[in-house]
């Protein structure tokens, strides 16, 4: 019974050593890591090394002689910025990416990885990843534009990815993907390209706008005008049949038509006739009237006015003959009798100028009064010859009648008969036929007996 239950220990104690054995000694390799067991020498096709790579399963470390390290294979992910890096052309540009990088697990790139970096942290490889992919990425820029950078962000990856895998694969890692977030500069550059690419996409398009438009209204203007122009045609068409219809019935009206105008035209024309007639006749007449109305009494007129005339120029031939014949027997009778002849043709022909002179005084407007004392008749004598007709009783009274009537004479006429008398008494020659000048008009009549000698009237006969 002892005995039993020391076996069991034993047995207990063996199974639990052999469990801390296997637990320390055999090692179980995940997907995404290696094991590599170092320390015994190793023949891999030809390369001797002191390490063997598990991938996968499991492994028994030989203890005392190997050592154990894991290598993990998982996705590293770097950011990688890139500033003020020159592409072709000079200008300045900043990248910045993604990359995702990791060890490989396949012959013989793991060989370089784990000369490299085993028992090196995560740290290390990315910051060895990330330096070595900025490098690339400079001199993936400087052999191109920025144009090309920025137009073609998948080809500058894959052109950066073809760089920098041959140089990751030399320190044993693996690019699995590369991805370029942002191109920039500081210089405005590609702003500037921006905004060119922008002006230039706005003008085609507002230019291929434009364009539609025109097209547009090209098409609705000619649709337009094909419509319009068959409207026209259409209604040329109208047009045409109603010209046609109206032509034809022109032609069927066209015999009672004419008829109808024949018609009518020979009654105006008959009318025109007689009215023609009627003008005629009432033209006789006017004639006729205007004839006995008109012409004969001024025949009849002129003939009387022929007469008269004839008759009165016969007259004044045989007046005029006569008054010649006696001025010159006057003429001869006074030359015989020498200055007494002209003293009585003098005094004959005051005589009724003093009747006239005193006749009409009274409506003369006196200008000029001359008072002359008459002796023993007095002022009063000489107011009573000139205002009562020449007929006073003395010397005094008949001397102021003669140079009144001379006042009055010379005031109307604008003669002076003395002195007349005097020049042509004082001269011995026969007095010449004054020349009258015309009496201004006053409304006052002329003294007849002035007038009477200048016509040439014979003088009476003397005593």
């Amino acid at each position: 019974m002892g005995a039993g239950l020391a076996l069991i220990g034993i047995g207990f104690i063996g199974v639990v050593a052999v469990m801390l054995v296997v637990r320390n000694l055999l090692y179980v390799c995940q997907p995404n890591e290696v094991l590599v067991f170092s320390g015994r020498r190793r023949d891999h096709g030809g390369l001797i090394t002191h390490y063997r790579i598990v991938k996968g399963g499991r492994a028994v470390r030989w203890p005392l002689i190997e050592t154990v390290d894991k290598v993990d294979l998982t996705n590293m992910i770097i950011e990688v910025t890139v500033r003020n890096a020159y592409s072709k052309g000079g200008i300045p540009l900043t990248v910045q990416g993604v990359a995702n990088i990791k060890i490989p697990g396949e012959m013989p790139l793991i060989h370089n990885a784990l000369e490299r970096f085993l028992g090196r942290s995560r740290e290390d490889l990315m910051r060895v990843g990330r330096e070595t992919l900025e490098g690339n990425l400079r001199g993936v820029l400087a052999g191109l534009t920025p144009e090309e950078v920025n137009r073609d962000k998948e080809a500058f990856a894959a052109k950066l990815t073809d760089e920098a895998g041959h140089d990751l694969e030399k320190i044993g890692l693996v690019l699995d993907t590369l991805n370029i977030q942002n191109v920039s500069d500081e210089v405005g550059y590609l702003d500037a390209i921006g905004r060119m690419r922008a002006a230039a996409i706005r003008r085609d398009a507002q230019i291929a706008e434009a364009t539609a438009q025109a097209d547009a209204a090209e098409v609705k203007w000619s649709n337009y005008m094909q419509g319009e122009v068959a409207k026209l045609e259409a209604a040329i068409e109208v047009a045409r049949k109603e010209n046609e219809r109206r032509i034809a019935d022109a032609r069927t009206k066209r015999e009672a038509m004419i008829a109808e105008q024949h018609a009518e035209v020979q009654a105006l024309l008959a009318q025109a006739q007689a009215e023609l007639a009627m003008q005629d006749a009432r033209i006789a007449q006017v004639k006729l009237q205007l004839e006995a109305d008109i012409v004969r009494p001024a025949e009849a007129q002129r003939d009387q006015a022929i007469a008269r005339a004839r008759a009165d120029a016969s007259k004044i031939i045989e007046q005029g003959r006569a008054t010649a014949d006696v001025l010159r027997d006057l003429a001869t009778s006074y030359r015989g009798q020498g200055n007494a002849g002209r003293d009585v043709l003098l005094m004959q022909k005051l005589v009724p100028v003093l009747q006239q002179v005193a006749g009409t005084i009274q409506q003369l407007r006196v200008d000029r009064l001359t008072v002359i004392g008459g002796g023993d008749s007095g002022l009063g004598g000489s107011a009573g010859a000139a205002g009562g007709g020449g007929k006073g009783a003395g010397l005094g009274g008949l001397a102021g009648t003669l140079v009144s009537a001379q006042e009055q004479i010379k005031a109307a006429t604008g003669i002076d008969v003395a002195g007349v008398i005097k020049e042509h008494v004082g001269t011995g020659e026969a007095p010449k036929k004054p020349r009258r000048p015309r009496p201004p008009r006053t409304g006052n009549t002329p003294p007849q007996g002035f007038g009477a000698v200048e016509r040439g009237a014979p003088p009476p006969p003397a005593e």
